[in-house]
């Protein structure tokens, strides 16, 4: 298991911002994104770093980034890090950190649901629906959708929760052709990713994407199909009545949820064997879709 990076620190770049996970340079027209190794887990920033988590989302989001270029555009810039920087610190670096091309982010994130879990479940077990949009009777939980859904929500800062909206009021923030436009690529953009995961023994269960915009043209930011921002399910062990084992940072959720957090700041420590275990679970997610 290799060191655990919690912050990055380039004194020769201004910071631009830290987010949840990432440290954010500024390059001029571009920006150099370092992916750490924090987890956040019910938008809250872990003081706990999970070792590898940061190559894993980084490795990931460049493979996917790389196969959904037919798709849609992204953020990749063609720059190479030793352009800016000395060569053992881009050597450091270069496994966890990108060069994007700077973008206007939509203020919406984008999410689609392939199965029935999570607060999905919890509202359709009350409602009969999901985010607002009725789903037929008799579904169990983890129970594979007729079809994905699209469910968009919020993009909250730091601290505070994303809440979900309807497709009407993603199109009231976004305009009727942008949130049209999200939508069929976020459906478009899982159906790919499903379909290759499935083969190699990975069920999404649903994931989030974000969009940007340059020069009018909608473009894929962020990070894609990765465990921190899907779920992902063994297919081996998937079975419906029950939320499944999973890849991603769910295994942390579930602790925390357990250990009488209240789930607001500050958070508590993780356990050496739950840091090892999430850590695990990263590079296995990462070794089974790239192989």
């Amino acid at each position: 298991m290799s060191k655990a990076l919690y912050e990055s620190s380039i004194d020769s770049l201004p910071l631009a911002f830290r987010g949840k996970v990432r440290d954010v340079y500024d390059l001029g027209a571009e920006l150099l994104i370092v992916t750490s190794d924090r987890l956040s887990a019910f938008d809250v920033i872990l003081p706990t770093p999970i070792p590898d988590k940061g190559r894993v989302l980084t490795a990931l989001s460049r493979f996917w980034f790389d196969r959904t270029t037919e798709l849609v555009p992204n953020q990749i810039s063609p720059r190479k890090l030793t352009e800016i920087l000395p060569p053992d610190q881009a050597a450091e670096l270069e496994p966890r950190s990108q060069i994007v091309r700077k973008a206007q982010a939509l203020q919406v994130e984008c999410v689609v649901r392939g199965y029935l879990v999570g607060s999905g479940w919890a509202e359709y077990q009350e409602k009969g629906t999901v985010c607002g949009i009725e789903l037929p009777p008799g579904l169990e939980q983890a129970s594979r959708l007729p079809e994905p859904i699209f469910t968009p929500s919020t993009k909250a800062p730091i601290g505070e929760h994303d809440e979900n909206i309807s497709f009407d009021q993603a199109v009231e923030l976004l305009g009727t052709a942008h949130a049209e436009q999200v939508r069929d690529l976020s459906l478009r953009i899982y159906d790919h990713g499903a379909r290759w995961a499935e083969q190699r023994g990975i069920i999404i269960a649903d994931t989030k994407f974000e969009f940007g915009v340059i020069d009018g043209e909608i473009i894929l930011i962020d990070e894609v199909l990765t465990p921190d921002s899907s779920r992902f399910w063994p297919k081996s062990e998937y079975r419906t009545g029950i939320s499944p084992p999973s890849f991603d940072k769910q295994y942390v959720r579930d602790y925390l949820s357990e250990s009488g957090w209240k789930k607001e700041p500050p958070a508590p420590e993780l356990p050496a064997e739950v840091v090892a275990k999430t850590s695990e679970k990263y590079r296995q997610a990462l070794e089974q879709l790239t192989k």
